[in-house]
């Protein structure tokens, strides 16, 4: 089975979610984060058959998968063996299963074949590159370029990405095109996302656009030419969350950056925080346990409702 990670991606295995970077040219260019309780795409596991037909539906333990391409000849209440080809999509989406296909391998995990970072650790290596402004541009929508700035809004049907900016409509149109696709790989986005682009007069111009998208994303994927409206659409391996999907939960992701900052304390500490994200973290005991282990100390929570979602710290108590 291929690795769902190659060496040159960096690993850092926290508490409540692995986060996975490929650096280059010294900043984040890839990211690919996975919550705890979630099964990898890749994973080929026995499962239950719930019900026969195109789809079909399975249970392997406790989430329902959807078989599009059905179980074959199994019956339903048969255990049979399937692969994990879409995760568990956390957020706004909790009606849409994850998918998979029957398998004839023998149950395992995915390889990752990635350079395993020490954590907690004093020297932050993600930080190094960036990590704080990757979760601002998740947690915001907005990515910055050299003059002007995407705007990415997850829907059910689509990633739509907005280019806005003060270049001229050519330029504009070039530059947010290519940081619509490093957005795309540094984010995780799969799936079918839609760049809505300035309009630029001339087939031979949206045709370099197109072009310069494609000496950015990496296969497989697909595209459509950039049509008369400034219209781009481009489709890719659905297998997981995206970091804007991640977001959209917002107290779930603050409460997990959250944890990821304390864990350098020492020492008994209380983490101060909006009630939303207090919430979470009180549901989730052995986060606390963990942190607590890390730090050497009782953790203990605060709730403030005069901070905002992502305003949280630790503070010694």
């Amino acid at each position: 089975m291929p690795a769902i990670l190659s060496p040159d991606w960096l690993i850092e295995r926290g508490i409540g979610e692995c986060r996975a970077v490929r650096i280059g040219g010294g900043e984040i260019v890839a990211t690919r984060v996975l919550l705890d309780g979630i099964i990898a795409a890749g994973t080929v596991l026995e499962a239950k058959l719930l019900r026969q037909g195109k789809p079909a539906i399975a249970e392997a333990l406790g989430q329902e998968y959807v078989l599009r391409d059905g179980a074959g000849p199994a019956t339903e209440g048969q255990s049979i063996v399937i692969e994990i080809t879409r995760e568990a999509i956390p957020g706004g989406e909790h009606w849409k299963r994850p998918l998979a296909k029957l398998s004839s391998e023998a149950p395992r995990e995915p390889a990752i074949e990635a350079e395993a970072l020490q954590f907690p650790s004093p020297h932050d290596r993600l930080e190094e590159f960036g990590w704080a402004d990757l979760l601002e541009e998740a947690r915001s929508g907005i990515v910055a370029f050299a003059g002007g700035a995407l705007r990415v809004s997850p829907t059910p049907a689509m990633t739509l990405i907005d280019v806005d900016g003060n270049l001229p409509p050519l330029e504009l149109a070039m530059a947010g095109a290519k940081a619509a696709a490093r957005t795309i790989l540094r984010h995780g986005i799969g799936g079918s996302i839609g760049i809505d682009l300035p309009t630029v007069q001339g087939k031979e111009q949206r045709t370099a656009i197109g072009a310069a998208v494609d000496t950015i994303l990496t296969n497989p994927f697909e595209r459509t030419a950039v049509n008369g409206f400034g219209f781009l659409q481009i489709i890719r391996p659905r297998l997981h969350a995206s970091l804007f999907e991640l977001a959209a939960d917002r107290p779930a992701f603050e409460a997990r950056a959250l944890l990821r900052q304390a864990s350098t304390e020492t020492g008994a500490i209380t983490l101060a925080a909006n009630p939303a994200v207090v919430a979470v973290l009180e549901n989730q005991a052995d986060w606390i346990e963990t942190l607590a282990r890390h730090v050497g100390g009782p953790v203990s929570l605060r709730s403030d409702a005069r901070f905002t979602m992502s305003g949280g710290h630790a503070e010694k108590s």
